[in-house]
């Protein structure tokens, strides 16, 4: 029997843990390497982006695509660049595409993430600029034709709005007084839903309430709670390509 096997026969829930608290100590491996490695700044974001892109795909259903690109709606207005974005691959397409660069109609968006070196008072503010850039943006919805008829327009849902970072400026984590302080500042479209800081920490309000992860599994509750939440908002709304081609035909 082969020591992984023999581990999960002898306590599944331990086995469990210590797995997946190797993919943590992996992306906080990588992450880490970045920042002592490479000297340009602009170029350690883009990995590090890169390296959160990678683990959401590795652990999202396929339904999700996850990007970094720009949000735009019918009207033209366009979000801030956002480092990733949780967005419907199965009905909607993205938009003038080239190459990396693309922009991500607003009403297939799920969710979206700033990515930080180190999680404080600035960084949770920036973040929550910039998924106000992206909240704010209008969102279409209208009926779904099926078999017996058609649906009712989706009520528009939330988008969920969060921070990662390999680390995190306060002691504790986001269990400390001052992360709480500088988050109650965040209101209406620039409030967070969730973080987490690969060095061991994580929170959501996803319930309404602060929810706080265990150290060394900061990084997979973050991930499972996530997929919970998105599995509760359901479908994205049915696009109206008429407002997009309406918007094409105004002079």
């Amino acid at each position: 029997m082969n020591k992984a096997k023999n581990k999960s026969k002898k306590d599944g829930k331990k086995f469990l843990q210590e797995a997946f608290a190797s993919e943590q100590k992996l992306l906080r491996a990588a992450l880490e390497h970045s920042s002592q490695s490479i000297s340009h700044d602009a170029t350690m974001g883009t990995v590090n982006e890169s390296c959160f892109i990678e683990v959401l795909r590795k652990y999202l259903p396929r339904r999700y695509a996850v990007d970094t690109g720009i949000v735009i709606d019918s009207t033209g207005n366009t979000s801030d660049q956002i480092d990733v974005i949780i967005y419907d691959i199965q009905y909607t397409p993205t938009l003038l595409d080239q190459k990396s660069h693309r922009y991500i109609p607003s009403e297939a968006i799920y969710a979206v993430f700033e990515v930080k070196p180190k999680i404080n008072k600035s960084s949770i503010e920036y973040a929550g600029k910039k998924a106000e850039s992206v909240r704010k943006l209008k969102r279409t919805s209208v009926p779904i034709a099926h078999a017996g008829g058609e649906f009712p327009p989706k009520k528009l849902f939330p988008i969920v709005a969060g921070i990662v970072a390999s680390g995190i400026e306060w002691e504790n984590g986001f269990i400390n007084a001052s992360f709480i302080k500088g988050y109650k500042t965040l209101t209406d479209d620039r409030k967070l839903d969730c973080g987490v800081a690969i060095s061991g920490s994580c929170f959501d309000i996803f319930n309404g309430a602060f929810e706080f992860g265990p150290t060394n599994q900061a990084l997979t509750y973050f991930l499972f709670r996530l997929l919970q939440k998105l599995q509760s908002l359901g479908t994205v709304p049915a696009i109206d390509w008429n407002a997009y081609a309406l918007a094409l035909s105004q002079g």
